[in-house]
């Protein structure tokens, strides 16, 4: 029997049931209790605490399910972007061949490209989500850049991605790049986020738009690629302190695709930390990440190569915020993020003096 897609008031104990029952988990809920957790915009995350009549020993305490935002224009966002398609395929198709850390998954249906989908996953608390606002210490970078390996290694320049073709453009949709999006929503960005912005910072995010061959269109090793997150930033992170170490998971596939893995790189160290806290561990952070690389059996790939493409990797954080804060249901938080991630990615470029990719 193929169980229908859920939302947020249909989901009952009879659906929990025969879902653990298509798991082979043994397991008799006979209630359960529903709380709102994560900051998403594009979808809306709530945690099931299971009350059971009977279960077995792998039968969950607690699981995540994400439905789409209840925000008409978030909703229109995730369909025309894809977001609620390749998160659900992410699930479906690639999460078993990578060894980054993710929640094992119960369920994820769509219908068509949405918005109407489901996600049911493992509920990694007590790990604590990232906070972008706050940022984060030198040893919690390198712990997620780290993670990040388990990305990129196992997907590195593999050509048989390109089968899937939901990582890309269909031939029957008209194909809108990075950089058209940039331009059409940059306006927008600079007339709200612009005045709380350095002369220098506002100039750089600018300036990005006025070259056909910008670094959103064109990476600095054009035939080095994986599968990449996007949006691998603190908010997307979940982190667990186990002794020594900090264990990372990442969350929020909606944006998967396949581009510069050192774009991910230098996104999360951008939005991550601030000019003061990155300068003096910057390096020794990308060194971890590419030293980790080779660890895990990638080849033919130069540290000069590696830095390269980190600095053209610097404007990947321009994209995500322009774009997404024009069209995700505006919050105070969100103004509040947004405007951090392009004081912190602008200064980030221009430290780097990755600027001279735009002329």
């Amino acid at each position: 029997m193929t169980l229908p897609i859920p939302d947020e008031q249909s989901i009952d104990v009879d659906w929990f049931n025969q879902c653990f029952q298509g798991c082979g988990i043994d397991a008799k809920v006979q209630g359960f209790a529903a709380e709102r957790v994560g900051t998403g915009q594009i979808g809306k995350c709530i945690r099931y605490t299971f009350d059971y009549v009977s279960a077995s020993a792998d039968a969950p305490l607690s699981l995540v399910g994400k439905f789409p935002s209840d925000d008409l224009s978030s909703r229109i966002t995730g369909v025309a972007l894809q977001n609620f398609l390749k998160e659900v395929r992410f699930y479906q198709q690639l999460q078993a061949r990578l060894s980054i850390r993710t929640p094992r998954c119960y369920f994820a249906e769509i219908e068509g490209e949405g918005p109407e989908f489901f996600l049911l996953l493992e509920d990694l608390a007590p790990a604590q989500q990232g906070d972008q606002l706050r940022g984060c210490d030198a040893q919690t970078a390198a712990a997620a850049l780290n993670q990040l390996v388990g990305l990129h290694a196992p997907s590195w320049c593999d050509g048989t991605l390109s089968e899937l073709t939901w990582l890309y453009n269909r031939e029957d949709r008209p194909a809108t790049t990075t950089l058209d999006l940039y331009r059409a929503q940059l306006p927008g960005f600079v007339d709200r986020y612009g005045p709380e912005l350095a002369a220098d910072e506002s100039r750089i995010i600018q300036q990005l738009a006025e070259n056909d061959a910008s670094p959103l269109v064109v990476h600095g090793l054009p035939d080095v690629f994986s599968l990449i997150h996007v949006d691998y930033r603190l908010d997307n992170l979940l982190f667990k302190n186990s002794g020594a170490s900090i264990d990372v998971a990442a969350v929020d596939w909606q944006s998967i695709t396949l581009g510069s893995p050192l774009a991910d790189v230098a996104y999360f160290i951008g939005a991550g930390l601030t000019s003061a806290d990155r300068a003096p561990v910057e390096e020794q952070l990308v060194r971890g990440y590419f030293d980790a690389l080779g660890a895990a059996g990638v080849a033919n790939f130069s540290w000069a190569e590696c830095w390269q493409a980190y600095r053209y990797g610097a404007f990947s954080g321009f994209a995500v915020t322009v774009i997404a804060s024009m069209i995700v249901q505006r919050t105070e938080r969100g103004d509040r993020m947004f405007t951090t991630m392009a004081q912190r990615h602008a200064r980030h470029a221009l430290d780097l003096r990755a600027d001279e990719f735009l002329s």
